[in-house]
């Protein structure tokens, strides 16, 4: 537990190479390389963090650039803007707001949590398609820095010290325990949108 009173696990070690955490994901869902783009996206990144308020971790805009948006076993959707469709995904991540003050509300979490811009606020980067909700805790002194929260349906709300990526990688391995979550199979399918908002 933290001084949130939340469960927390952590990796043996944190990655903090955008590169080593991408590699891991590849390594845990074997078929993940034949989707790599042939050529890196050109999420207009400035359009996205100007609309959001802040930089984002290096792990998921590699991901973003390196891969369309992605289903992981029909389960773990990672919301990742798509060059073109910037703004529309600031637009759809700002909506979630709205949705994760709803949730700490149903937890009875608002007085332990806030939602992003507030001081290490929730920021929504992903979803399932059972209602689990998967956050950054906005803390620290930069996006790197920022550890995964994740919101379950069955009202399991616990913290992983580590960025999206890692998280991914470790859930689908097995190398976490997944709190209120389903294991995940390790494949992934290239899914249409980009948006954010939906899995």
């Amino acid at each position: 537990m933290n001084g949130d009173g939340m469960g927390v696990q952590a990796p043996a070690v944190r990655s903090g190479d955008p590169y080593e955490a991408l590699a891991a994901l590849e390594d845990a869902v074997p078929g993940l390389r034949a989707l790599r783009r042939g050529t890196a996206g050109r999420v207009d990144w400035a359009v996205v963090e100007r609309g959001l308020g802040t930089a984002l971790p290096g792990d998921f805009k590699l991901l973003a650039e390196s891969y369309p948006p992605l289903l992981f076993g029909d389960f773990l959707s990672f919301w990742t803007p798509a060059a073109g469709a910037e703004e529309a995904w600031v637009k759809a991540t700002v909506e979630e707001r709205e949705d994760v003050a709803d949730l700490l509300d149903i937890e009875d979490l608002g007085g332990v949590l806030a939602v992003y811009p507030a001081p290490g606020g929730l920021l929504v980067w992903g979803g399932s398609n059972q209602g689990d909700t998967f956050m950054w805790t906005t803390t620290g002194t930069g996006p790197e820095e920022w550890k995964v929260t994740v919101g379950s349906h069955h009202g399991d709300w616990w913290h992983y010290d580590a960025g999206a990526v890692q998280f991914t990688a470790d859930l689908i391995s097995g190398a976490l325990r997944p709190w209120g979550l389903p294991r995940v199979r390790p494949e992934a399918v290239a899914v249409s949108g980009g948006t954010g908002g939906e899995a």
